[in-house]
């Protein structure tokens, strides 16, 4: 089995808190449905910085990441289809899948 990354970009915050309770129902019931090939499964980023080439950083994020999560599967149409199901689609969120390559030291 292989690695993969589902990276999540952009999405609708929910409107009310009702709402996102129910939007974090439904991604914990997708992670649980996932059993063991979750690897890791919620991965939200806070307090991002930005780290410049010149050394500098700034504040903020200049992408629209706001997370990821860590799957396994037998291949990348596995794991899209794996994707496919997150709810993080249902508020207009966009997921992008890749596969992580090991590296030696």
């Amino acid at each position: 089995m292989s690695k993969f990354i589902i990276t999540y970009l952009g999405g609708d915050q929910p409107d009310t808190p009702e709402a996102g309770k129910q939007h974090f129902a439904k991604y914990q019931e997708w992670l649980s449905s996932l059993g063991e090939a979750a690897v890791s499964g919620m991965n939200p980023f806070k307090m991002t910085h930005t780290v410049h080439p010149d050394g500098s950083s700034t504040q903020g994020s200049s992408t629209a990441m706001s997370g990821y999560t860590i799957i396994e599967a037998d291949s990348m149409e596995q794991a899209l289809e794996i994707t496919k199901a997150c709810p993080f689609l249902d508020i207009q969120g966009t997921l992008e899948v890749s596969e992580l390559m090991e590296m030696t030291r």
